[in-house]
């Protein structure tokens, strides 16, 4: 979904937001001290509104937004019945590197723990600000103080609902609930009849196309504006370490994104694809170019398939499939990210996470890299509502607004080059020779 307003592009005003809201909140924190009663006033009384407006737009939006979304990705991943080995060959291979996806990201978040990087007046007073009950929802959610159970059984509420509807009728939603009922509905979905399933999805389609296009209206008209008063207000009570951790996060991020494309793809194309890593890298350049320039899954798709098909010699009924759902459902660096942020936002505001609300995260992540929508900024809403459900003050995020879209089109390369690797690692094991010797072309010849 591209900025097709007249004048600056939206990520230029985001970014213009955050310059113009942290410079201003850093002279007013030098010159008149956070604790000014005139500072505070503007604080509390302009900044922090509109911050509050964009923020509770997009809780309004993350229900329907990541219900229709999982569910109509997986019932499209599930044509399982009807694909046979492919389905489940895709539906695996994204499972699993969208796992180490999220585990690449939290293991560097808890190794460099760039949310720690502050001086410690500056991490108290991030504390005593956003740190709210201290992860007191996560505590609940995970156990019940009143007799203990088994953790099997702790397991299994914490994941299954006894009532779905319950579990978006309060103001923060439980995800965990709401996911796992959207991917049983979405499985479902593969074994009904297409015709009988059809109207369901098609009016899921629908919201998820009417929610991307709030998400759109909502980071269109108040991003930028939200982006500098949040800015504004946190950088007025916290200084310039506010800042140098957002850059200690920032490395964090692009570092997980790195290992992850040439590590774990090269080792995939190499060993499952029995390609040489460097030639995929070469032929697929162009998706990539495209991709880290639209920040957009779903704009990068007409790319994808022709690249795909010409120049790594993937078969066409296999690129229809694969690379289709993937704009929608395969999102590991989509995944890396939402694991990094909600870690390094955690780190921020003092909420310890235990290595228990850490896998509950890494869940969450995973199947949110399915239920996030294939567009700039599509995991915003997702990252807001974690937050909320981890005891963390939702407007924290505007720390990462600003750098939001960079970042952004550097995991949306990693999304689409990752559904190339799915493609031709299923192509290879559904038998099919993989690039010809005509660097111009590939060869579409079955082994069989």
């Amino acid at each position: 979904m591209s900025d097709t307003s007249p004048g600056l592009p939206l990520h230029t005003r985001i970014l213009l937001g955050l310059g113009i809201g942290a410079l201003s909140g850093l002279a007013a924190n030098t010159l008149l001290g956070s604790d000014h009663l005139g500072l505070a006033w503007a604080v509390g009384q302009v900044a922090e509104p509109v911050g509050a407006l964009f923020l509770r737009l997009l809780l309004m939006v993350v229900v329907p937004l990541v219900f229709s979304s999982l569910v109509v990705g997986v019932a499209g991943i599930g044509d399982l019945r009807r694909l046979g080995r492919v389905g489940l060959r895709s539906f695996a291979y994204t499972f699993v590197i969208s796992a180490i996806s999220v585990l690449i990201g939290l293991g560097l978040a808890n190794t460099i723990r760039p949310g720690e990087r502050l001086s410690s007046q500056t991490a108290a007073a991030l504390q005593a600000r956003y740190g709210g009950d201290a992860g007191k929802r996560v505590e609940d959610a995970l156990k019940k103080p009143a007799a203990p159970e088994a953790p099997l059984l702790q397991v299994v509420k914490t994941l299954v609902p006894a009532n779905p509807v319950a579990a978006v009728s309060s103001e923060i939603p439980n995800m965990l609930h709401l996911m796992f009922f959207a991917l049983a509905l979405g499985l479902a979905a593969t074994l009904v009849p297409a015709q009988t399933v059809a109207p369901l999805l098609d009016a899921l389609q629908g919201l998820y196309e009417l929610s991307a296009k709030l998400i759109d209206l909502i980071m269109r008209l108040l991003a930028p504006y939200a982006v500098a008063c949040l800015l504004f207000a946190n950088t007025a009570r916290f200084g310039l370490d506010l800042l140098a951790a957002l850059g200690w996060f920032m490395a964090t991020v692009l570092l997980g994104l790195a290992l992850h494309m040439f590590g774990i793809y090269s080792l995939s194309v190499y060993f499952l694809s029995k390609l040489n890593p460097l030639d995929f890298f070469r032929r697929v350049k162009t998706v990539m170019l495209t991709a880290f320039s639209t920040s957009s899954s779903n704009a990068t798709l007409p790319t994808a398939l022709k690249i795909s098909e010409e120049n790594l010699g993937v078969p066409r009924q296999i690129n229809s499939f694969v690379l289709t759902v993937g704009a929608t459902a395969n999102q590991n660096g989509t995944a890396l990210y939402e694991g990094v942020t909600v870690l390094f936002l955690a780190q921020l505001a003092g909420v310890h996470l235990s290595l228990a609300q850490q896998v509950m995260v890494a869940y969450m992540a995973i199947l949110g890299g399915i239920g996030t929508a294939g567009v700039p900024s599509g995991s915003i809403p997702f990252i807001v509502v974690v937050l909320a459900t981890i005891g963390v003050e939702p407007s924290l995020i505007a720390v990462i607004l600003g750098v939001d879209r960079i970042l952004d089109m550097c995991r949306t390369t990693l999304n689409v080059t990752g559904d190339l690797t799915v493609a031709t690692y299923v192509a290879r094991a559904e038998g099919h020779e993989l690039l010809s010797n005509n660097p111009n072309g590939a060869q579409r010849r079955s082994l069989r």
